[in-house]
């Protein structure tokens, strides 16, 4: 089961921005220079339910990094760090706070650090 994005409320009832804990959360430490993967469950839904047709699940996934690291991510596609000197087209996004993913999806983590830690939390969207 995953937890259902719900962002908290302040005492006026408005949205405070503030998250639940998940029941749905990875962690690793990357190797550097290494791209590592993290497949998006297919079958982690609120429960239980079974998904009609061809719908995947949606999510919102958070990620958090080390204090200080860069971070490339991207999306069903090779990430990697720039090459130097000029801009360039790229799949692989800095250090990205959070982004809709579905199930099946596979999230690529790249950094050139050693021993960076990273954290991706998955909320429920819909499908």
């Amino acid at each position: 089961m995953t937890t259902k994005l719900n962002l908290t409320r302040d005492i006026n009832g408005f949205n405070a921005f503030g998250l639940n804990f998940t029941d749905t959360a990875y962690s690793c430490t990357l190797t550097a220079s290494t791209d590592t993967t993290l497949t998006v469950p297919y079958g982690a839904n609120p429960g239980g339910a079974s998904y009609e047709g061809n719908a995947k699940p949606q999510f919102l996934a958070v990620f958090d990094y080390d204090p200080g690291t860069s971070v490339w991510v991207a999306l069903n596609a090779t990430a990697s760090n720039p090459a130097g000197g000029t801009f360039a087209a790229t799949s692989s996004e800095l250090n990205p706070a959070a982004r809709k993913v579905q199930g099946g999806d596979v999230i690529h983590f790249y950094s050139t650090g050693t021993g960076v830690n990273v954290s991706c939390l998955l909320y429920f969207i819909g499908q």
